[in-house]
């Protein structure tokens, strides 16, 4: 009886053993690795800063809080993190020829604007065993649409959305611009108080692209047709194309915004000069309400507000619904499930609270207390008027195109009509070779 007692012991401190165990915390979370060190199962984990590599330390410490508490539930893990650089257009470029080549990263962020060339490559794994019937219908159309493949199977899971908006100081621009011409007058008022104008993006990056198209859009504009082939460059959109094109050269050529910004490529250095002072006026994302009010003291926070991207009439507006997904490139069923956990864990709800992430289901507007603030309400009522951008594989190509085209056109180098004719003849030749 003492030997089976003795044998039963050790078989027990054997098995205890053999997984991991947490000693308050402690090797729970590196720069580059969640979980313990030891953990015997690994899943590489490709994250943009909505993460622990977030730059802001109070939400790099909160994601830390949730990844831990997400590892504890599976100690038998270890989660390699790896951080994406602001370079968006180049980062998800090399994701997928990493993808196609085997060598892709076993669960990663992937850009709603890009994940149409992943489903095209059939790169992504099935993601839809691991969410209910009745959480993919809360997620909003446009939403749904993005993340399923042809098959009805969704292989991502966009978790966060947002849009664009004009921020203004209120002190120096008391009334909300409802045109492009009302846009223009308050950008060249603001200067006679010192202001710079109006910023936005206009360098060399997938904002610039997404940014301008509320402006396109607003008049009825196309990229592409039913099959994803270019269009903005035919009979029907050219005149809106230039038309808009136009507006923003009209807004640099007459002071109305500085000739710097064709050399915009981040939303920061629109917040900076928002905090600097030096501009009263800014076109932005809405996540950008909630950095304002972490980053100006509350009486200059209380001078900024935000409204509707104008449009040529009043009615006519339209703005960008972007957002980021979380997709799977693992053929292994275990690392597939781990990384819909954590979607499930992290991504959905807890982290779109922790940074004011717009949720990509309605219902979440009701569990989360920060998504009733008049701001979050305004901004979730403004995704009426919102467009994502089209998921065809020749997307990414056209933005490309689009961004030359604008450098080209702010800095004066081509004509509009120059630049959209390279644009356009570009992204036919490039939608010849998919």
């Amino acid at each position: 009886m003492i030997t089976r007692l003795v044998g039963a012991l050790a078989l027990s401190t054997a098995l205890c053993a053999s997984l991991p165990t947490f000693a308050q915390d402690q090797d729970l979370a590196a720069p580059d690795r969640i979980g313990l060190s030891s953990a015997p199962n690994k899943l590489v984990v490709r994250l943009t800063g909505d993460s622990p590599g977030n730059t802001d330390p109070d939400i790099a410490a909160g994601y830390k809080d949730l990844f831990v508490a997400f590892i504890k539930k599976h100690p038998e893990w270890q989660l390699q993190l790896q951080i994406q650089t602001q370079d968006i257009g180049t980062e998800q470029a090399k994701m997928l020829e990493q993808a196609k080549s085997g060598n892709a990263p076993d669960c990663a962020a992937v850009d709603s604007f890009v994940l149409g060339q992943f489903k095209a490559n059939n790169v992504l794994s099935d993601f839809t065993p691991y969410f209910s019937k009745e959480e993919i219908a809360d997620l909003f159309p446009f939403v749904r649409e993005g993340i399923s493949g042809a098959d009805g199977e969704i292989y991502a899971w966009w978790w966060d959305t947002d849009l664009r908006v004009l921020y203004r100081n209120k002190s120096i621009v008391p009334d909300a611009p409802q045109t492009w011409d009302d846009l223009k007058k308050a950008a060249l008022a603001s200067k006679d108080q010192g202001m710079e104008g109006v910023l936005f993006n206009g360098g060399r990056w997938e904002g610039t692209t997404f940014d301008w198209l509320a402006n396109y859009w607003s008049l009825g504009g196309k990229l592409v047709d039913d099959s994803g082939k270019p269009v903005f460059g035919d009979d029907d959109n050219k005149s809106k194309f230039l038309e808009a094109v136009n507006y923003f050269k009209d807004l640099v050529d007459s002071g109305a915004a500085p000739k710097r910004v064709a050399t915009i490529v981040t939303y920061d250095d629109l917040a900076a000069a928002a905090a600097a002072g030096t501009t009263a006026l800014f076109i932005g994302g809405s996540w950008q309400n909630a950095q304002l009010e972490s980053t100006l003291d509350p009486d200059m926070f209380a001078d900024w507000t935000f409204s509707h991207i104008p449009g040529p009439t009043p009615d006519d507006h339209k703005t960008g619904t972007g957002g980021w997904t979380i997709a799977s490139f693992s053929k292994d069923p275990q690392k597939v499930e781990m990384c819909a956990d954590l979607v499930r864990d992290i991504y959905m709800g807890p982290a779109n609270a922790l940074q004011q992430q717009l949720p990509t289901r309605a219902s979440l507007y009701d569990k989360y207390p920060v998504f009733s603030t008049p701001a979050n309400k305004e901004f979730a009522a403004d995704l009426a008027d919102g467009q994502a951008r089209p998921g065809a594989p020749i997307y990414p190509e056209i933005s490309n195109q689009i961004q030359i085209m604008m450098g080209d056109v702010l800095s004066g180098s081509k004509s509009p009509e120059d630049a959209l004719s390279a644009a356009y003849n570009a992204s036919l030749e490039a939608y010849d070779r998919l």
